[in-house]
């Protein structure tokens, strides 16, 4: 496979979620023919600077790729920013992009199943963006590969005539969508899209993944997804900047490359239906919630406490 997307990799202060990942994404079939940027962003307070120093030095020490580029900054940008930034830069130079963030644990075939996609999909232009995560769908019956609306960030893929279209204005996003517009983004309001969007305009999250997400949508946007998911997230542990202490979208990575591409390009009705589903479903009862809510309290404050 010639022409391969280069890897965007944005860490911080995560050494050991970072070794892990690297080492997922060493083992994937083309890791020795793709170019890896590794973006550190530069630490917030006195406090983050040792560790920002010990993931500096492990992305110095990397291998097992065509090149390896750090990129240190020498202020802190934030995660928003910085990827921003980067997957800018990136895609201008190269016309197309992979990107993972400190916590991704891969599958072998991820790379190639990247690749792939953005080779078969770049005259597309209804197709932005290639995700490689999916949730744990109880629908064993989905096609290896659908379109959806919704734009996963747990490792994901783009081209530079996708990413002209993201808008990082609030406030020009919000005044394009109308109720019906924010029903359907938020998933018939079984997931909180649109509250993060409200959230993020009150200044309390910095999102960037909700703001492309939203930019994709309004310009009627699909999604390329797994049905078996490609990556696993393991910053649900209380140490990313948007995750709690969860365990609803744990899932098994698929071990085989993914052979099967959708020629129409549709949203597919039967994802949307077990998706949505699974969103109606995942927080499980009053109780179960309650009981979770607590667990995240007390394991918050126990990784409080370890630092």
């Amino acid at each position: 496979m010639q022409n391969l997307a280069p890897i965007a990799l944005f860490v911080y202060n995560r050494p050991d979620h970072m070794r892990r990942t690297i080492a997922s994404l060493q083992k994937n079939v083309l890791a020795a023919e793709s170019k890896l940027y590794i973006f550190c962003d530069g630490p917030k307070t006195d406090a983050d600077k040792e560790k920002v120093e010990q993931v500096r030095a492990l992305a110095n020490e990397v291998s097992g790729f065509k090149s390896v580029k750090v990129i240190a900054r020498r202020d802190n940008l934030g995660l928003a920013n910085s990827i921003i930034m980067g997957v800018s830069q990136l895609v201008s130079e190269f016309g197309k992009i992979i990107v993972f963030e400190d916590d991704m644990i891969t599958s072998p075939y991820t790379l190639e199943y990247f690749n792939e996609s953005l080779d078969k999909y770049l005259a597309d232009d209804r197709v932005m963006h290639i995700g490689a995560y999916m949730y744990p769908l109880e629908d064993k019956n989905l096609p290896e590969t659908f379109f959806y609306r919704i734009a996963t960030s747990w490792g994901w893929a783009t081209w530079a005539r996708a990413w002209k279209n993201f808008e990082p204005d609030i406030d020009v996003l919000m005044k394009q969508f109308d109720v019906e517009k924010r029903f359907n983004f938020s998933v018939e309001y079984t997931m909180n899209f649109w509250r993060q969007m409200e959230e993020f305009k009150a200044g309390r999250n910095n999102s960037w993944a909700i703001r492309w997400y939203a930019s994709i949508f309004l310009k009627d946007g699909l999604s390329l997804n797994p049905a078996h998911s490609l990556v696993h997230n393991i910053g649900h542990d209380g140490t990313g900047v948007h995750s709690n202490i969860e365990h609803m979208y744990g899932v098994d990575i698929a071990q085989k490359p993914i052979k099967y591409f959708p020629a129409e390009i549709k949203e597919n009705e039967q994802a949307h239906i077990a998706i949505r589903n699974f969103l109606k479903k995942r927080k499980g009862s009053l109780v179960q919630r309650g009981l979770r809510l607590f667990k995240q309290w007390r394991a918050k404050g126990a990784a409080k406490k370890a630092l």
